[in-house]
């Protein structure tokens, strides 16, 4: 089950939870897995459903703890320094074996459970949420393994507004809103989120070309350290093809060897292809880095936008060297393990 974008937490009959930062997964128990029937049967999925339990063999014992016919839906994270770390959990996606297993033990991931759709080969998908935590919650206090975790839930709006703002300094990116009364439908977007979203303003250091060739693709956006070194920290695409054809021809204008720094100097430029750009062509052009734009973003990784920004318009009032770091500051709040409790 999915859900649908809102900009405000909805008033009702609704559960309220943490939106945690990680992969969506769901957590099987074959008939032949659970405690005294081996491990033969356990799966992780993710929500397309992909095998993810190579990539995570530490959490097999926690799965093994699961009684048979036992499905539950969650989310791995990896916590470091009590704050989930994105960029860790995606690394653990390698290829070889090795690796995995070393990463298993540099960074463990952990399982948030946050719903129940199978009990000991009763399907319970049809039951209202309000019944499926009640049975959630009982499973969960005869778990013992560490990496499983509860999130909180709460019928309280007012609640769910606080957490909202609170556990962002743990990497949390919004609220979820589930119908009490709602069973579970499966590829639906049944489900409200809202998701924390911020205007900055932005130095403009480079482009990429349209695949078209005679249009803008998108800008790189930077911001500067304390020391005045210009950062890459994502990109903006969503132009229309008139306004591309005139940005492109603007930025041609002012191309310029002076942007972003390399990476051996400390300062993150834009990369080439990688396994996760998925064979794209990742070229870029450099401009000289005076122009500002104002956009807005939802998710940070590392200092950096997880996703495309969105434009909101340019800022020639605005100075370049005004463009800074420091309005990327979380708010301070409790750590994973106090909101996990």
């Amino acid at each position: 089950m999915e859900a649908r974008v809102r900009t405000a937490i909805p008033d009702g009959a609704w559960a309220y939870e943490p939106k945690w930062d990680g992969f969506r997964a769901v957590a099987w128990s074959g008939p032949g897995g659970g405690p005294g029937g081996g491990d033969g049967d356990l799966r992780l999925d993710s929500r397309n459903h992909k095998p993810l339990l190579r990539y995570f063999p530490e959490l097999r014992p926690a799965l093994a703890q699961l009684p048979a016919g036992t499905v539950v839906d969650g989310e791995v994270v990896v916590v470091i320094d009590d704050h989930l770390d994105f960029d860790a959990l995606q690394n653990r996606l390698h290829p070889a074996a090795s690796r995995v297993d070393m990463l298993a033990g540099q960074t463990p991931a952990r399982l948030v459970a946050f719903d129940l759709l199978a009990d000991r080969g009763e399907d319970l998908r049809s039951l209202p949420f309000r019944e499926r935590r009640a049975r959630l919650e009982s499973l969960m206090s005869s778990l013992e393994h560490p990496a499983w975790h509860l999130t909180p839930s709460s019928t309280d709006p007012e609640r769910a507004a606080r957490w909202f703002d609170e556990f962002e300094s743990a990497g949390c990116d919004g609220i979820v809103a589930k119908q009490l009364e709602g069973p579970y439908v499966e590829g639906k977007r049944e489900m409200a989120k809202i998701k924390h979203r911020r205007s900055i303003d932005c130095v403009v250091g480079g482009y990429r070309i349209h695949k078209d060739g005679d249009k803008i693709g998108s800008i790189l956006l930077g911001l500067h350290d304390d020391e005045g070194r210009l950062h890459f920290i994502g990109h903006c695409s969503g132009f229309s093809d008139h306004d591309r054809i005139e940005i492109l021809r603007r930025f041609e204008e002012i191309r310029s060897d002076e942007s972003f720094g390399d990476h051996t100097d400390g300062v993150r430029a834009p990369g080439g292809e990688s396994r996760w750009s998925g064979g794209k062509d990742m070229s870029w052009v450099p401009v000289a880095p005076g122009v500002v734009v104002e956009i807005s973003y939802d998710q940070l990784t590392a200092n950096r936008f997880r996703h495309a920004t969105r434009f909101h318009r340019w800022r020639p009032d605005k100075d370049a060297a005004a463009c800074t770091m420091d309005q990327l500051t979380r708010p301070v709040g409790p750590g994973f393990g106090e909101i996990v409790g």
